[in-house]
């Protein structure tokens, strides 16, 4: 029995060299095992756990700007197809109409649901006066779409201005 087990330990140390790491060197967002390209270039030893990194992907390189120097803020690729300036101006004026109307129904439904919520006294209903927690719920979920309905015209009237610049 005692030389079973003194087998198993010398298999067992016998495999730990293999189940080691190397020392790994951290260099900014590089990592190394070379000890001496580490001392070189200054890097930081890794300790504490094993270290598994996973070589990514490189990201494209971006397309070089102009030569006139006088580019927008987000360029375009060269093969896409120039719009007519009136053309342009037609859609803008779409984008502005279509936005307005939704500027319109959403006031609308804002006005709505501020009626029915009442400055947090909405009308109780005949259930609810049996029910008092269906009359809080549905009081809590008529504040959150007053909320929501608020926010949706802010969102409405910043696209707007947006738009309008």
């Amino acid at each position: 029995m005692k030389n079973t087990l003194l087998a198993l330990t010398a298999a067992v140390a016998a495999l730990q060299p293999a189940w080691a790491q190397d020392r790994i060197y951290r260099c900014g967002n590089e990592y190394t095992n070379n000890t001496t390209q580490a001392r070189e270039r200054g890097c930081k030893l890794v300790e504490g756990g094993n270290v598994t990194v996973l070589q990514g992907s490189r990201p494209a390189a971006a397309p070089a700007a102009p030569a006139g120097g006088g580019g927008s803020a987000s360029t375009a690729p060269a093969n896409t197809p120039r719009v007519d300036t009136a053309d342009q101006r037609a859609r803008d004026a779409d984008a502005r109409a279509i936005l307005e109307a939704e500027l319109r129904k959403a006031e609308a439904r804002l006005a709505d649901l501020r009626r029915e919520y009442n400055d947090g006294s909405p009308q109780r209903t005949a259930l609810e006066l049996r029910n008092p927690q269906g009359y809080i719920e549905r009081t809590a979920e008529l504040k959150a779409s007053v909320t929501r309905a608020e926010a949706d015209v802010a969102g409405i009237k910043r696209e707007l201005a947006r738009l309008n610049k």
